[in-house]
């Protein structure tokens, strides 16, 4: 229905309200403009979105909030924090930080050498604004350790929070969603693209055996998998896979992948954990002995970027590791024979020699094949002074420095108490603080530990 009208004081009004209507219209489209502009007259930098990841979730979630405030059109920077310079972080107005705690409260590795150096000291930061997104697990004493000091220490230097810090226990939705609930009101944006993880499929247990009978330590079991579609996923030696066990499925646990994909399958090797009462552990329980062969079993793949080869394929390998630790290093050791790559040096500890050695028989047959070229085995029991592979590293250190010369890579993989430490702290001696930490910082000392 058209309406016509004379009335010049009602046509004003008219075409006041069409206009007040069309400006509302216009002005979030102006404002979205103006940020792609300035995006784009900035390059990448006008927001950083900055990590600290030891196994991958830090990263994962620091490229999700980084995808999000780029589809408002703002321009965005993403890197580890042990990237950020003292000059970086004065001259710099918005960090997102993403701040995963490595062991009891520590930073990650690649952030070790930044909580080291910048952390200790002070540095006026008033220019800075910032969010922190601290990852951890409630059943550390420290939990979220790293990202409560980080937040801490920026407040102390004069930065301003651009929202009070979300702490994050094992990946928890509620928590992962307030974050995104801060971005979207940062970016004055509802649009994200989907942060979902890719969901559990379903996978055949499709053989497992004992590899350590008569040990005096708890047993360890080769698993095998595969996925019950027929069609093997892609991955990486380094990368992990999540378990979903029946009794827990909201809390999956993750196991480093010990096989290759032309393998054919995912292969395990998990420790049957039990807890103080006896009771066996959720996944490694169900793993190992609750799950009969051929029993489904709800898995996903998740890249572990921290402990791939990636750019370190081609250099001499250093891989140090004891217990079910094997399994990582097995992955890169298959991965590295299968293109005919023998630079390879295995320090493995466990227990005794008659038991515990895990891929004895492979292991053997790599060095004869000249795709391992040195293995050194440490046996805690088998002597009456105990004896880790720690110490068979300081044994080496002539050997290590070598190795190093020639721009070698070392990769860890076990447990974080005891060995992981232990590790560290001889690297260091051998080495020097500083070097071990540029080693860290480039990507040539990376640590899979639990």
């Amino acid at each position: 229905m058209m309406i016509v009208t004379g009335d010049t004081t009602r046509l004003a009004l008219t075409a006041a309200s069409f206009a007040a209507y069309g400006l509302a219209c216009l002005l979030p489209w102006l404002r979205q403009r103006k940020k792609r502009a300035a995006a784009k007259a900035t390059g990448s930098d006008g927001w950083i979105v900055a990590h600290a990841s030891q196994t991958g979730t830090g990263a994962e979630l620091a490229e999700q909030t980084a995808a999000t405030l780029r589809l408002a059109g703002i321009g965005v920077r993403l890197c580890e924090i042990g990237a950020l310079t003292a000059e970086t972080l004065q001259q710099t107005e918005r960090i997102l930080f993403i701040a995963s705690t490595y062991g009891e409260g520590d930073a990650p590795d690649a952030a070790a050498a930044f909580a080291d150096a910048l952390m200790a000291r002070q540095l006026p930061l008033p220019r800075l604004h910032y969010g922190v997104l601290a990852l951890g697990d409630r059943s550390y004493a420290h939990f979220c350790g790293f990202g409560r000091a980080l937040d801490g220490w920026l407040a102390a230097q004069g930065a301003q929070p651009l929202f009070e810090r979300i702490d994050v226990d094992r990946g928890a939705a509620p928590a992962i969603g307030l974050w995104r609930q801060q971005l979207s009101h940062l970016a004055g944006t509802s649009d994200a693209p989907d942060w979902g993880a890719p969901a559990f499929a379903p996978w055949r247990l499709a053989a497992r055996h004992l590899v350590n009978p008569g040990s005096a330590g708890a047993p360890v079991y080769h698993v095998e998998l595969l996925p019950e579609t027929g069609e093997l996923p892609a991955w990486q030696s380094g990368d992990l896979v999540q378990v979903a066990a029946p009794a827990d499925p909201d809390h999956p646990r993750e196991y480093s992948i010990a096989s290759i994909p032309a393998d054919g399958r995912v292969h395990l090797l998990v420790r049957l954990h039990r807890h103080d009462d006896g009771s066996p552990g959720v996944a490694s329980g169900w793993l190992c002995a609750g799950a009969a062969v051929g029993a489904t079993v709800a898995l996903r793949l998740r890249q572990h970027r921290r402990f791939r080869l990636e750019e370190n394929f081609a250099r001499p390998l250093i891989l140090i590791g004891n217990g079910s630790g094997i399994a990582g290093l097995r992955g890169h050791l298959r991965a590295r024979a299968a293109v005919g790559q023998g630079r390879n040096w295995l320090l493995f500890g466990e227990r005794n020699a008659a038991h515990d050695l895990h891929y004895g028989a492979e292991l053997h047959a790599l060095r004869d094949a000249g795709m391992l070229e040195r293995l050194d085995l440490a046996f805690s029991r088998d002597q009456p002074e105990r004896l880790y592979v720690q110490d068979v590293l300081r044994r080496q250190a002539g050997a290590l420095a070598e190795w190093m010369r020639q721009d070698a890579a070392i990769y860890v993989c076990g447990s974080l108490d005891g060995m992981a430490g232990g590790v560290d702290t001889a690297l260091r001696d051998i080495l020097g603080k500083e070097q071990v930490d540029a080693l860290a910082t480039q990507g040539r000392y990376r640590r899979d530990v639990y």
